[in-house]
């Protein structure tokens, strides 16, 4: 067979090439291509390490910012909770003055009345005291018969009105 035949006298040709072939592929890709590709590898390893760094260290600052700015809000609330107790304090002395300036009217005006309602009774115990002296005058003299002085029937009305 003549194909067969024809193998031998070409393989040793074709594996020549092959490797003729094979090694400039390698000496190209080899030591053209990987060192570029490694080196753009590297330096994209290089950036993506400096780009984490660096959102580490935003991170690191936005934490601080945070806390500092949680500080001067409880502060701010501190400030603001004794200004409202200040006020409300303000507030309750301001109501305790108030109330004890009212309460003094208050006692000022009880005492008024109280003194016009004593005069008021004094003076219709005196109208009393006057028109029971004058009915015991008359009762006197319409049963006894006998005029008796103002002076004793009044006497006489005061004492039965102070024992009664």
């Amino acid at each position: 067979m003549p194909q067969i035949e024809q193998i031998a006298e070409t393989l040793s040709s074709q594996v020549f090439w092959l490797l003729v072939f094979f090694g400039l592929t390698f000496v190209l890709v080899g030591l053209g291509m990987v060192p570029k590709i490694l080196g753009t590898v590297e330096v994209r390893d290089n950036q993506i390490a400096g780009d984490l760094a660096a959102a580490q260290a935003a991170r690191d600052a936005a934490t601080g910012d945070e806390e500092a700015w949680r500080q001067r809000e409880n502060a701010n609330r501190s400030a603001a909770q004794a200004l409202i107790g200040e006020a409300k304090a303000k507030a309750a002395a301001a109501n305790a003055a108030k109330l004890a300036e009212t309460q003094g009217k208050l006692d000022m005006r009880l005492a008024e009345a109280e003194a016009a309602i004593a005069a008021a009774r004094n003076s219709a115990m005196a109208e009393i005291e006057g028109v029971a002296a004058d009915a015991a005058r008359d009762i006197v003299a319409r049963v006894a018969g006998t005029q008796i002085e103002p002076a004793a029937a009044e006497a006489a009305v005061k004492e039965v009105m102070a024992h009664g």
